[in-house]
């Protein structure tokens, strides 16, 4: 057996106390073989430098999610893909990064119900949970990630209430196709000019298309959608989602749409709700 001078190492409910681990956690990686005191004449654990340091890289790899199957194959020097590792673990991460966000809309959801003053109770609040879950499921995950850039968690609760007044048929795969199949037309049609019939036939069908969200969305949330759609070109690309239509489409359709103003005609499906707001 080693000799440890004492100074130089701690006793296991030493080191319970300074790192918190309980002495039942640091007996199981013991048996794990994670880590391996030296023990005194009575039987006593020691911990000593290396057992301390060993401690401290499971603290921080677990704090990145490695299991301690995982840590035990680079302790122990066995051939590992840390890289195919380190990308499963990132994958994981953030697959419930994705669900914390999720959730954390739903509760915004259902605190903006009592802001309103609206008095929930178990059953109101359980079902406005599964509203939430409902308009969350609907927005891809790669619109998440674009939406959450531009719209505050209560922006988006609003969203999700103006969701639920959009009618039940509302077919959102149909729904994408008509944008995709606009979005082609246009950008095969233009340069054109935006005063021409062409160019106000295109913004009669675009703002028909608008009609489900502009019927139910507010000034501000427009204001937002604007902004997120004038910058796109900073979020498109490689794995961002697909509105249809690209950013010369977009400022096309603005002149075309500001064409319309000027002329003192109306905007099909949306001058007329808001109006109300």
């Amino acid at each position: 057996m080693h000799t440890v001078h004492m100074t130089d190492s701690l006793l296991i409910n030493e080191v319970v106390r300074r790192t918190g681990l309980t002495s039942r956690t640091l007996r199981f990686y013991e048996t794990k073989g994670l880590v391996a005191p030296l023990r005194t004449a009575s039987g006593r654990r020691i911990f000593g430098a290396r057992e301390l340091s060993r401690l401290h890289q499971i603290a921080v790899l677990k704090s990145a999610g490695l299991s301690l199957s995982q840590m035990q194959r680079l302790f122990v020097g066995h051939s590992v893909d840390l890289s195919a590792m380190l990308t499963a673990q990132l994958k994981m991460l953030d697959e419930e990064a994705a669900q914390i966000n999720s959730t954390r809309q739903i509760i915004h959801f259902a605190m903006s119900r009592l802001d309103d003053g609206e008095r929930i109770d178990a059953a109101t609040l359980c079902a406005l949970i599964e509203s939430g879950e409902r308009m969350t499921n609907q927005e891809p995950r790669e619109w998440q990630a674009v939406t959450d850039l531009y719209f505050s968690p209560d922006e988006k609760a609003k969203w999700a209430r103006a969701w639920q007044l959009i009618d039940s048929d509302f077919d959102a795969r149909s729904y994408d196709a008509q944008w995709k199949n606009l979005g082609y037309r246009i950008k095969a049609a233009i340069p054109i000019e935006p005063e021409s019939d062409t160019a106000q036939g295109f913004v009669d069908e675009w703002f028909a298309l608008l009609k489900p969200f502009s019927a139910v969305s507010t000034p501000d949330m427009w204001q937002s959608t604007m902004k997120m759609y004038d910058e796109m070109d900073q979020w498109m690309g490689k794995g961002a989602p697909d509105p249809g239509f690209d950013k010369s489409v977009w400022n096309f359709m603005k002149r075309a749409t500001a064409a319309r103003i000027m002329r003192g005609g109306r905007l099909p499906g949306f001058e007329a709700e808001k109006k109300g707001d």
